[in-house]
């Protein structure tokens, strides 16, 4: 089983930057070959996709809300996931989560390809 934990999340000003990043609890486990995602949910509003890796398409998907502003990648040898947020807006605001799947035939951004999940880290954009 693998436990993700998000941070960076917190508080900006509209326009401003913040950086989440996601790793495995324990020590060794690498990102590299399996599916990525972030995802992100707004009070009272459903869990959307924000932006994945998907290995098996050789692709990088955002959703059209973010292209240009946010950035998804991997560091530290594949053990960490990022994703880069500039600009914010306002409507970026919402729990954020990342999520990856040990299936090498995840073949779409969509929740239900993703196994495992972090709790989450809260994004609060000021406007």
């Amino acid at each position: 089983e693998v436990q993700l934990v998000e941070s960076g999340g917190g508080l900006a000003q509209a326009g401003g930057s913040l950086r989440l990043s996601c790793a495995a609890s324990g020590s060794g486990f690498s990102f590299d070959g399996y599916s990525i995602g972030w995802f992100r949910q707004a009070p009272g509003k459903e869990r959307e996709e924000v932006a994945c890796i998907i290995r098996s398409e050789g692709t990088i998907y955002y959703t059209d809300s973010v292209k240009g502003r946010f950035t998804i990648g991997t560091d530290d040898a594949e053990s960490r996931v990022f994703l880069q947020m500039n600009s914010l807006k306002p409507e970026d605001t919402a729990l954020y989560y990342c999520a990856t799947d040990l299936d090498i035939a995840v073949a779409s951004c969509s929740a239900g390809e993703f196994l495992y999940w972090g709790q989450g880290t809260q994004v609060t954009v000021a406007a």
